[in-house]
């Protein structure tokens, strides 16, 4: 009787094992393993034989149709490795590998004779993998009522969190348990110009996570082309997430037609944080670029009439009109109000602001008509991009501009009116090339029009990626703010060259953001692509600036400076005021000096929460730049520079904290001095709650 039972139970393995796939990692450190069980597909993950995902279920729900999640079986598996070396148009390297192990599973559901396929690539720092569903009689065009990946924890980590919301990410990050998230998510879930959470467990990607054991885990997606935006729903029971995509005005999640591929699915898994912020896998998933002509994406260092208006010193709008309509107002016969940013005399100044410094462009906001009833109105025809107020002369200003060596950056703020915007975009972008403007920052403040539709849905997600394949065709860089998050697309389409999509400087005029949020950024938002985070507060007191607005920068001085080099983007503001800069010349100096394109990337110490520490290299220069930012906790930063050239002497200037410094109570208290520092050097430096440190380092 035991020989027939221990046959039974041999004869199982072996049945179960028929249908387990395993794919190692080129490094042999981590492992995914796929199965078939009962019908379902399944996947787990094991780094360094500590298991980061248990079993999870894998497949789609589809709308009036049999899911694409039972009764499949593996009718064919093919496996590949791939390694090669890309030179991104801008970046924070000048190569990077791509290396991974593959795997295609083909599934086969027989009682409908559809198939569908899984793909997994296996990378040295994570994993990637997504559905694929070839051409085939019995699947053409579906849709997709929800997806229902698992992402199978192993506990009740630690998480670094934003409310699930299909609308915005504007959210401070909130730090806890897993199993706390219910209880902390109505605190979590502060005011927004458009918001529209849908679970008491519901987060979004990027999520960072850290186990009791201590593993970074990091789940997001790559390559958001054509479908709706991925978030996260925790069983805070079982702890096992799923994703939960961003619906339709019907409800529905995704029209899909055959042939055709999901995004992809990224786990990044490391026992050490520094790994995590030097993953390339959500930028390697993404198609090489598609551009033919790349020579005119260049890298923008810009100031802006934009934090007067912020702060509430100065408005977008010329008057105070109650209503406007275009082409029947006649802001000729209107009084103006007083107090519109975007007048002659000061963006003249900021022009002269930017060449006397060495910036590219200077960004002006509420230079076009209709900004008086823009807000909340849900008004379809709220901008034509075209019309300039009557104190804004176009053209006096752009021959200004471009005598002093400077450009004007364009801003197409769209109210979320999608459908007015495409249908002035070519006049829109037209305009630009008339004029001479190389970038456009977008926006998508307020509700979606058409009414009913999400930030985040499979409609928008198409809409942005036209606007950037449009402008690609007029030679215009992309910074969109508002839009969906990014998910590596700027590898594709390299004119993406910023996004905001986060909760950014903007938000410490309007109350203040947690001291930490910078620490946490480059762990969750900017696994998906650069953000144009506006940095450079050197007035931390903003009733300074508008009597009536009470807010306070939580950080310090020597703080923003490092966020130049900690938050990576090609298109980098100075966002203070011209006149502040000009009270801290020696601070301003940094900002000045600071490169925003790079060869080499290093992170010499981080701590999600808690800190970050990164180590640059200058494009085309042997020069580096360190910037560390710090959270509640003051600390001491210790790092060694045996990034630098051996044999080689260089001068190091710090500009940091002193031991008074505080983000609350003594913001601007800054120290700079110079060292000489060699590859065998050390150093260990004072970093103040909320504080951190930058440091420009030269030849000798």
């Amino acid at each position: 009787m035991k020989k027939i039972v221990h046959l039974f139970i041999l004869l199982f393995l072996i049945a179960l094992g028929l249908n387990a796939q395993t794919l190692q990692s080129p490094n042999g450190q981590l492992k995914a393993t796929f199965n078939i069980d009962n019908g379902i597909p399944t996947y787990q993950l094991v780094y360094k034989d500590k298991q980061v995902l248990k079993p999870g279920k894998m497949g789609l729900e589809l709308f009036n149709e049999k899911d694409l999640i039972h009764n499949f079986s593996v009718i064919d598996t093919k496996t590949l490795s791939f390694d090669e070396t890309w030179q991104p148009v801008w970046g924070e390297e000048k190569e990077i590998r791509n290396h991974y192990n593959e795997m295609e599973i083909t599934l086969l559901q027989k009682e409908t004779e559809r198939k569908m396929i899984i793909r997994f690539r296996l990378f040295d720092d994570g994993l990637g993998f997504r559905y694929e569903f070839p051409e085939q009689a019995n699947l053409t065009h579906f849709v997709v009522k929800e997806e229902r990946t698992q992402f199978a924890m192993t506990g009740d980590h630690t998480a670094f969190w934003i409310p699930g919301d299909y609308d915005t990410q504007e959210y401070d990050y909130t730090t806890s348990k897993l199993s706390e998230i219910r209880g902390l998510m109505k605190q979590a879930i502060t005011p927004n110009a458009s918001q529209t959470p849908f679970s008491d467990t519901g987060v979004q990607t990027a999520l960072m996570m850290k186990t009791d054991d201590g593993l970074y885990i990091n789940l997001h997606e790559a390559a958001l082309v054509e479908y709706s935006c991925m978030h996260l729903n925790l069983n805070d029971t079982t702890f096992v997430f799923e994703s939960h995509l961003t619906p339709d005005t019907q409800g529905r999640k995704g029209y899909l037609q055959t042939p055709c591929v999901s995004p992809w699915r990224t786990i990044i898994v490391s026992d050490d944080a520094r790994d995590i912020l030097l993953s390339r896998i959500t930028l390697n998933l993404n198609e090489p670029c598609k551009l033919e002509d790349t020579s005119w994406i260049k890298p923008v260092k810009y100031v802006g009439v934009w934090w007067e208006m912020i702060t509430g010193k100065s408005t977008w709008a010329y008057c105070d009109l109650p209503s406007v309509k275009l082409g029947i107002t006649d802001y000729s016969k209107v009084k103006p109000n007083g107090k519109h940013g975007a007048n002659n005399e000061n963006v003249k100044k900021h022009i002269d602001f930017a060449a006397k410094h060495g910036f590219d462009q200077v960004l002006v906001e509420g230079w076009n008509i209709g900004w008086e009833d823009w807000f909340g109105k849900s008004k379809d025809y709220v901008f034509d991009f075209l019309t300039p107020y009557p104190d804004f002369d176009i053209d006096m200003l752009n021959d200004y501009a471009h005598s002093k060596g400077v450009k004007l950056l364009m801003h197409h703020e769209t109210s979320s009116s999608v459908r007015n915007y495409e249908r002035h975009m070519e006049k829109a972008y037209n305009l630009m090339n008339q004029y001479g403007y190389t970038a456009v920052k977008s926006g998508y403040v307020g509700n979606i029009l058409p009414r009913g539709e999400y930030h985040y849905g499979q409609w928008l997600v198409n809409h942005y990626l036209y606007a950037i394949k449009q402008a690609a065709e007029h030679h215009i860089m992309v910074n969109a703010h508002e839009a969906v998050r990014p998910t590596g697309l700027c590898r594709t389409y390299p004119n993406l060259i910023g996004n905001e999509s986060a909760r950014g400087t903007e938000y410490q005029a309007f109350g203040g953001s947690k001291p930490n949020h910078t620490t946490i950024l480059p762990f969750t938002r900017l696994i998906g692509g650069p953000m144009d985070y506006t940095p450079g507060i050197f007035e931390m007191d903003i009733e300074k600036i508008n009597p009536d607005n009470k807010s306070h920068v939580n950080a310090t001085l020597a703080n923003q400076l490092a966020l130049y080099v900690t938050m990576y983007s090609p298109l980098q503001m100075a966002a203070d005021l011209p006149e502040n800069y000009a009270r801290f010349p020696d601070a301003f100096q940094f900002i000045k000096d600071v490169a925003i394109d790079w060869d080499e990337t290093k992170v010499l110490e981080a701590e999600p929460g808690e800190y970050i520490t990164y180590a640059r290299k200058a494009k085309g220069k042997n020069e580096w730049f360190v910037g560390c930012t710090n959270g509640y906790d003051r600390r001491e930063s210790k790092i060694a520079f045996d990034f630098l050239e051996k044999g080689k002497k260089y001068e190091a200037t710090i500009y940091s904290d002193t031991k008074a410094s505080h983000y609350k109570t003594n913001p601007q208290a800054y120290q700079i001095r110079k060292i000489k520092v060699t590859a065998t050097s050390r150093l260990t430096q004072y970093c103040a709650p909320g504080g951190g440190y930058s440091i420009h380092i030269r030849e000798l």
